[in-house]
């Protein structure tokens, strides 16, 4: 469905799971669209109970987009993306499941207005706290990759369009855990949806080098039932990220998964995660 954000932005939204369900909204990280939440998670995630709520965030998937380099929006119209399409859909408050750079901005929404967020689930993420500092920067084929300004690909060629998401992927994943049939079944998927895979990859991460304004201080989540995923082989966020967030938010719980990288959790850990989400209050 799609849900109008304002008169010039659109989103594309999926919703799965029992309309009397509470709701759970997921956020993806830079330049993910709705498929890379993948569908057998989501599958569990409402055998559990929950109405789960997917969408491509602005420059993804069938969402608006924007000419590429050039982004029209900031990291705070990203948090007004959330509440626009909790908004179109009834939901009072929802458990907001983040990743990464999508964590960063359920951390925003629920420090901007916790009246709209019961539980948060943060995952591969940092702290937007700035007081959380001193931490390890990224490992040096990570920093190698994100320095790298030679030409990309094709992105109307299909075949490399979805090889470079697939090998895009498969940078960040943990040592063993890259499961590439599931990568690519999915790569294949937003390569046939997307309006401009060259926007994707490229307008999401400058608005999220920009950050957002409001409130930081996560010290105001107290009480909030808030659960910290985080991989023990994260390249972009080594652990130190993840045990910082979560000792930053009073009473926050840390699952941390040994061979996980700056991915989704890999299917093996499914099971812990669901087990380990806060419960809707």
């Amino acid at each position: 469905m799609l849900i109008d954000v304002d008169e010039d932005v659109q989103l594309d939204a999926e919703v799965l799971g029992d309309a009397d369900a509470p709701a759970m909204l997921l956020i993806g990280g830079a330049g993910w669209s709705r498929e890379w939440w993948d569908d057998d998670l989501c599958a569990r995630l409402v055998a559990r109970g929950w109405r789960v709520i997917r969408y491509d965030a602005r420059d993804t998937g069938a969402s608006t987009s924007w000419p590429t380099g050039a982004p029209g929006y900031t990291g705070t119209d990203l948090v007004t993306d959330a509440l626009a399409v909790l908004d179109a859909l009834g939901v009072d408050r929802a458990h907001v499941v983040g990743l990464s750079a999508g964590a960063g901005v359920a951390q925003c929404l629920a420090l901007a207005h916790p009246e709209r967020v019961g539980a948060l689930t943060l995952l591969a993420t940092t702290a937007v706290d700035p007081s959380v500092g001193d931490l390890p920067g990224p490992s040096p084929a990570i920093a190698a990759l994100f320095a790298d300004e030679g030409p990309g690909p094709d992105w109307t060629d299909h075949d490399a369009a979805v090889a470079a998401l697939v090998e895009g992927e498969r940078a960040f994943a943990g040592d063993g855990v890259f499961e590439e049939t599931r990568v690519r079944a999915i790569a294949e998927r937003v390569v046939a949806r997307s309006r401009d895979l060259a926007a994707s990859t490229t307008n999401p991460f400058i608005v999220a080098a920009s950050g957002t304004t409001g409130p930081t201080a996560l010290s105001a989540l107290a009480g909030l039932p808030t659960l910290v995923v985080h991989g023990g082989a994260d390249p972009l966020f080594p652990p130190a990220h993840g045990r910082a967030l979560a000792a930053a938010i009073p009473g926050a719980r840390l699952l941390e998964i040994a061979d996980m990288g700056h991915q989704l959790p890999p299917a093996a850990s499914w099971d812990r995660l669901v087990d380990a989400l806060p419960a809707h209050p």
